[in-house]
C-alpha cells in the first residue's frame, strides 16, 4: 500500500491495470483509494469497507474532490470512506445512486479503464450526461451521436504544431456508442420499438463499418522490425510475431500463465472474455521461459526495466521508432503484427475455427476480415481439378 495522504505520492502514481485503485488503509476492514488519471490532472477517489454479514468488500466511488486544495483531498476522502464504513456496519444501502445517464456511466466504468477514457471524453462533458434516466429519450441519444459522428477524430500534429485531424470513421462511432449501449443496458429495458422511449435505437451500430485491415508485414519485414526494435522491447515485440493475440492479452499474461511442463499458456485477460488455453511451439515455448527467468508466479511475463507491464503507452514508442528505421509502412502499428499473424495461418489453410480459437475470436470476424484470403485457397484448390 501508498501512503495516500501526501500529494508528491499521488502524483507519480500511474494508472494500474483494470484501473485499479492504489490502497491506504484507514482502518480494520476500512479503506481509501485512489485512482490516477493520464488525461486529467485530478484523480478519482473511493471508499472499500468490509462487509460482515455478506462476507466481501462493499465500494462506493467518492469522485475527484476536485473543489479543494490538494492537500486536502484526502481528509475529505478519508472522511466519506469512514462513513462509509458505518453504513456498512450497520446494514445500510450502499449502492450508489444512479439518477443520470453521466451516473450509469460513472459506475459501469468504475472498473473498466477503457471506458472511463471514453466517456471523460464524450460523455461527461456532454449535456446527454445530465438527462435523467427517467426521462431519457431517444431523440436525446440521436442528438448526442449526431454531434459525436460529426466530431473530427485527431490524428497527429504536423511539425509546425498544427492539429490534424479526419473525419471519424464508422467503426470508431460504433466503438464509442457500444459502450454508452452497454452502461444503459445496465440499468434501463430497451424502449419499445418505434417509440420516443426505445432508447436504444438511437444507439444501433452502423452495419459494415469494419472495413478489412490493410497493413501487412511479411515474415521478412517482421523480422527486419525486431532487428531494430530496441533491446528493451525486443521480448514483446518478438511474442506479438509468434502468437496471433492481442496486444493488451499479452501484456496481461502473468508468469503463472505458462506451464513449461505441457506448453500450455493460458490467457485469461482478454476481449474474448473466458480464458483459454493454447499449446505454443518450442520456439515460443524457449521465449517464454527465458522471460520467467528469476520471476515470481504473480510477475509479468513481459515487463519493462522498471518491473511494469507493457501497455499502450509504453509500446507504441519503440514500435515506431522500429518501423522508421527499418523503412517499413507508417501504418504499422502493434495491432499489425497481430493481423500479419492470423493472414499467414490462414494462407496457411488453417481451419478457420481453429484460427478463432487461439486469436480469441469469433470465425465470423476470421470471415469477415480474411475470408477472401480463404477464397483465394479455394479458387486454387479448384483449380487443380481441371483436365
Amino acid at each position: 500500500m501508498v501512503d495516500l495522504s501526501k500529494v508528491s505520492v499521488r502524483e507519480r502514481l500511474r494508472p494500474r491495470k483494470g484501473n485499479e485503485p492504489y490502497w491506504h488503509r484507514v482502518q480494520s476492514g476500512c479503506f481509501v483509494g485512489y485512482r490516477p488519471s493520464l488525461k486529467d490532472r485530478h484523480g478519482k477517489w473511493q471508499a472499500r469497507a468490509y462487509d460482515e454479514d455478506k462476507k466481501i468488500y462493499q465500494r462506493k466511488p467518492l469522485g475527484d474532490f476536485g473543489h479543494l486544495d490538494g492537500n486536502k483531498r484526502f481528509a475529505a476522502a478519508k472522511t466519506d470512506a469512514e462513513q462509509f464504513k458505518q453504513v456498512v456496519d450497520a446494514g445500510g444501502d450502499t449502492a450508489p445512486k444512479v439518477i443520470t445517464v453521466g451516473d450509469a456511466c460513472r459506475e459501469y466504468a468504475a472498473t473498466r479503464e477503457e471506458a472511463e477514457a471514453r466517456f471523460g471524453r464524450y460523455i461527461y462533458t456532454q449535456s446527454i450526461s445530465k438527462v435523467r434516466l427517467d426521462k431519457l429519450r431517444k431523440r436525446h441519444l440521436q442528438e448526442w451521436r449526431d454531434w459525436l459522428e460529426n466530431r473530427p477524430a485527431k490524428v497527429s500534429r504536423s511539425n509546425t504544431g498544427a492539429l490534424r485531424t479526419r473525419n471519424r470513421a464508422p467503426s470508431t462511432v460504433n466503438r464509442d456508442m457500444a459502450v454508452l449501449r452497454a452502461a444503459l443496458s445496465k440499468v434501463l429495458p430497451k424502449g419499445a420499438p418505434n417509440t420516443p422511449s426505445a432508447w436504444q435505437e438511437a444507439l444501433t451500430a452502423i452495419k459494415n463499418a469494419d472495413g478489412r485491415r490493410r497493413t501487412y508485414l511479411s515474415r521478412e519485414e517482421r523480422s527486419r522490425l525486431l532487428k531494430h526494435i530496441d533491446k528493451e522491447a525486443e521480448p514483446f515485440v518478438r511474442a506479438l510475431c509468434l502468437l496471433p493475440i492481442r496486444v493488451g492479452a499479452l501484456a496481461s499474461l502473468s508468469v503463472k500463465d505458462f506451464d513449461p511442463q505441457t506448453l500450455e499458456l493460458t490467457i485469461s485477460k482478454d476481449k474474448a472474455g473466458e480464458a483459454r488455453r493454447i499449446e505454443v511451439p518450442v520456439e515460443v515455448a524457449n521465449l517464454l521461459n527465458q522471460q520467467m527467468s528469476d520471476k515470481l508466479p504473480s510477475a509479468p511475463l513481459f515487463m519493462g526495466k522498471d518491473g511494469s507491464r507493457w501497455n499502450r503507452h509504453t509500446w507504441k514508442r519503440p514500435i515506431s521508432k522500429a518501423v522508421k528505421a527499418a523503412e517499413l509502412p507508417e501504418a504499422t502499428t502493434a495491432y499489425t503484427l497481430r493481423h500479419s499473424t492470423i493472414t499467414d495461418l490462414v494462407k496457411a489453410r488453417l481451419p478457420l475455427l481453429t484460427i478463432a480459437q487461439i486469436s480469441g475470436t469469433s470465425v465470423e470476424m476470421i470471415e469477415r476480415h480474411y475470408g477472401h484470403l480463404a477464397n483465394d485457397a479455394a479458387v486454387e484448390a479448384l483449380g487443380t481439378l481441371a483436365l
